[in-house]
């Protein structure tokens, strides 16, 4: 009799605090991003949890924690937009796209953005071909110690280091 009293103090107990909210909400789950997304609660880790996300092929899912945390400044999200416009992860693959979201982590001194806008100007991939800005932005992503930048100014800007040569019919410069 004592353990049948006990278990209904506990069951009354769960659904009175079951009328205040959640009682075991989820932690670290997709769903728990994407509930976090939707209500516009973003900090690093929400934003960080993108790159599992995308990694999992839930690219659309990606899509909309990136450009939530890209809109709400996170450099890094800005960065993975531009990776999936490049690939089309999630809609339509895109070089101008891409090369926008570059330039905005660029804009915000993202060593990686600076690396990938600079990637973009050399090739003329996603904007006009323009090699000595885009060295000077390689060059910003090196004096901010990327060490990937550093290898291509140590290669003298030769693409084929930092890029199997096996993408270069990816990458044809638009006309000028």
């Amino acid at each position: 009799m004592k353990h049948i009293l006990i278990l209904v103090g506990l069951l009354a107990g769960v659904s009175l605090s079951a009328q205040d909210g959640v009682l075991n909400p989820e932690e670290l789950s997709v769903n728990r991003v994407m509930d976090n997304v939707e209500h516009g609660r973003l900090d690093m880790m929400t934003c960080a949890s993108g790159y599992f996300i995308t990694k999992a092929g839930q690219h659309v899912k990606a899509r909309a924690l990136f450009e939530a945390c890209a809109e709400a400044g996170y450099t890094g999200a800005m960065t993975w937009m531009a990776q999936l416009d490049a690939n089309g992860y999630g809609d339509v693959y895109s070089p101008e796209s891409m090369a926008k979201w570059d330039l905005m982590a660029a804009q915000g001194s993202d060593p990686n953005g600076l690396f990938n806008y600079g990637l973009d100007l050399l090739r003329g991939h996603g904007v006009l071909q323009d090699e000595e800005r885009g060295m000077a932005f390689i060059d910003r992503a090196a004096e901010l110690g990327l060490a990937i930048a550093k290898t291509l100014q140590q290669a003298e800007y030769d693409l084929d280091v930092v890029t199997p040569d096996a993408d270069n019919w990816k990458y044809q410069p638009l006309l000028n």
